[in-house]
């Protein structure tokens, strides 16, 4: 059975969401994030994926203290992503409830770093983060596309001991348009053992029936919730 994982976009501590990852399409969904998580909670779900897009914008941290209220409010595990660039970042992230973190720029820009953290604290607490776009890493709040291709940048990791992938497709983020099922289960046909977590595009109930039935084991969403595309009740069936 697919992991639902809802996300929670972060703007001046304000619950948003974007298109395609361009800040000039901002919509706020709610003032007060805890709220949402708490819906969440009591809805049944037990993940939730916070991205701290001030701090993706910054290249540091900025919107931990919507973590640590969220955190300290629910027992839903968290991952954070978001600005984390160095040791101080991870720190605060950890220290303010994230269970786990999401690592993509990094992982593009300083890879000895990454790899350093993934040995510190375990392939279970880091997550790497593959945005992709035209089979490209896209990096630094998608803003910059990378050198890298997908697969290869997959295979360094995996062999680094990496197990926990969140890859989305760029080009479906945010538009309700589907997700990219090819895609992804092109990446779980080379990597098997993958906990692949799919983010993008979903945009109803039957892109997460399909991409179950694709054998993909978990998937990130917001717009399709905050839209009322997808509601609580009919996630149930996934709990």
């Amino acid at each position: 059975m697919i992991e639902l994982i809802p996300a929670i976009d972060i703007i001046d501590g304000k619950c948003v969401r974007l298109s395609q990852g361009d800040y000039d399409t901002q919509k706020i969904y709610n003032e007060n994030p805890l709220e949402v998580a708490k819906e969440f909670e009591a809805n049944g779900i037990r993940r939730l994926h916070i991205v701290d897009l001030d701090g993706a914008k910054s290249s540091h941290i900025v919107n931990y203290r919507v973590l640590d209220k969220i955190a300290g409010h629910t027992s839903l595990i968290i991952d954070f992503g978001g600005g984390i660039k160095t040791d101080e970042d991870l720190t605060i992230a950890f220290e303010n409830g994230a269970q786990m973190v999401t690592l993509g720029s990094v992982a593009v820009k300083q890879p000895d770093l990454f790899k350093k953290w993934l040995h510190q604290y375990g392939a279970d607490r880091i997550i790497l983060g593959a945005d992709v776009k035209n089979n490209r890493i896209s990096i630094s709040g998608w803003k910059e596309e990378g050198p890298q291709e997908l697969i290869p940048f997959l295979t360094d990791y995996t062999q680094e001991g990496v197990h926990k992938v969140l890859c989305t497709d760029i080009s479906r983020d945010g538009m309700l348009q589907g997700p990219s099922i090819g895609l992804y289960k092109q990446i779980m046909a080379q990597f098997p053992d993958m906990q692949l977590i799919a983010s993008g595009g979903v945009s109803c109930l039957d892109d997460i029936i399909r991409l179950d039935e694709a054998g993909i084991p978990a998937v990130v969403f917001g717009k399709a919730l905050y839209e009322g595309r997808i509601t609580m009740k009919d996630l149930k069936r996934f709990m």
